[in-house]
């Protein structure tokens, strides 16, 4: 009989017997379905250092976790080259009937149950990463981190450290007071994610209305007074479209 490569596996949850229980469920099936357990953590944010160094096929990952979650785990993942097949933990039955509705990644109810993970397991073969767009929809609230791959990593941008995003040819570009990171997503799609996060400020430009400080008057253009937004840790200030105008006026109440 030909053997099973044993899958390398990172176990994800923010309760220590959680993480316990599955290891040593995988130990129970380990006949039927040979692993190993690369590394544990108790975010995501943990699970993507720890991910840097221990490539792993499967990713076990509690949904309800601080810091991180795992739905957006899994969106950061997929990112990846190579991204690991995530299948999500949880004690709430809403998520999985919307996961089965998705059909495109596992879901193992708590207490999990050895046969069912030995299930879930065999699927991870022949299964492919679940696209972000079906995350998203999955997703119990929008994104604290943006993810950027870097020198073959991922780095973590807080999207409450971002001042505005801008797109720029095939890219978003997203500022911080610090510095620029290249996002490979559309201004749209974020657009709609961080609705009440970003104001729309030009077809190309998003800035965050918790960084707005004030508006500056910027000259006149075919009698039409021209207007700047002025942002918290920038020195300078981004145009605001004569189309964008008047909604932007009318948010800041100005």
């Amino acid at each position: 009989m030909e053997s099973v490569q044993a899958l390398r596996v990172v176990i994800v949850d923010d309760e220590a017997p959680a993480r316990a229980r599955l290891r040593d469920l995988l130990g129970d099936i380990a006949q039927e379905q040979p692993t190993a357990v690369v590394g544990v953590a108790a975010n995501g944010v943990e699970a993507l250092r720890l991910l840097e160094s221990e490539p792993a096929d499967v990713v076990l990952a509690d949904i309800r976790m601080p810091v991180m979650d795992g739905v957006e785990l899994a969106r950061h993942l997929g990112r990846l080259v190579k991204p690991p097949v995530v299948i999500f933990t949880t004690a709430y039955d809403e998520y999985a009937v919307q996961a089965f509705e998705l059909s495109a990644v596992d879901y193992l109810l708590k207490p999990v149950r050895a046969q069912r993970l030995a299930d879930a397991l065999a699927k991870v073969r022949s299964r492919h990463p679940l696209p972000d767009a079906a995350l998203a929809a999955l997703a119990p609230g929008a994104r604290q981190h943006f993810s950027v791959s870097e020198r073959g990593r991922i780095l973590l941008v807080p999207v409450a450290d971002v001042l505005f995003l801008r797109a720029e040819l095939k890219y978003v570009t997203a500022r911080t007071t610090e510095r620029e990171f290249l996002l490979d997503e559309s201004l749209v799609q974020l657009e709609q994610e961080f609705a009440g996060r970003f104001l729309r400020i030009h077809r190309n430009c998003l800035v965050a209305r918790a960084a707005v400080v004030g508006v500056e008057r910027a000259g006149e253009h075919d009698g039409e007074p021209h207007w700047d937004i002025l942002l918290g840790g920038l020195p300078e200030g981004l145009p605001v479209s004569r189309r964008q105008w008047p909604a932007v006026k009318q948010t800041l109440g100005i």
